[in-house]
């Protein structure tokens, strides 16, 4: 399979906090951010696969900062590492200032995503191939976060863990 860049599958989507999304701080929901992520990441996995794509894992959710009803929150969502089936797409969350217009990076995600025909089989995906600086770091990073959920999982053998182990060693 050819492979394919972050930016070819990269989905953007903005929009504003209403207060039935809040709570009674008059924050967005943690849910309803992570619903509109995992729809983000969706569309993402599917443009990369041009397949069917059900989310895997949410392997991490930084909740940095909260979002006040009013604000206008835009996702950024973009592939960091393919497998053999499954995808790797980092979230940024940002919020714009409402006088200045200044947007501030206020969360981030990592979900695992994979593709899937018709009868819900997993199937293979195009590689990654990162351009930027940014892209190279969380490709790199993306298999030491594979093995060590794979580690966990007791999928994998700590000893089978190449990358994380090179962390540790001089």
């Amino acid at each position: 399979m050819k492979a394919k860049t972050p930016s070819e599958s990269r989905t953007i989507t903005t929009d504003m906090v209403m207060p039935s999304e809040t709570n009674h701080l008059n924050h967005l929901f943690g849910g309803e951010l992570l619903a509109r992520m995992d729809r983000a990441a969706y569309i993402t996995a599917r443009r990369h696969s041009r397949r069917i794509a059900v989310t895997a894992s949410v392997n991490h959710v930084a909740f940095n900062t909260a979002i006040p009803v009013g604000s206008v929150v835009t996702i950024e969502a973009q592939i960091s590492r393919t497998f053999k089936t499954s995808m790797e797409i980092f979230i940024d969350v940002y919020i714009e200032d409402r006088i200045s217009g200044i947007r501030t990076k206020a969360n981030e995600a990592i979900y695992t995503f994979v593709a899937v025909d018709d009868t819900l089989k997993p199937v293979e995906v195009s590689p990654i191939q990162p351009e930027t600086e940014i892209e190279k770091q969380r490709y790199d990073a993306a298999l030491r976060r594979r093995q060590l959920s794979l580690v966990l999982a007791g999928k994998m053998k700590p000893s089978e863990a190449n990358e994380l182990k090179a962390l540790f060693e001089d």
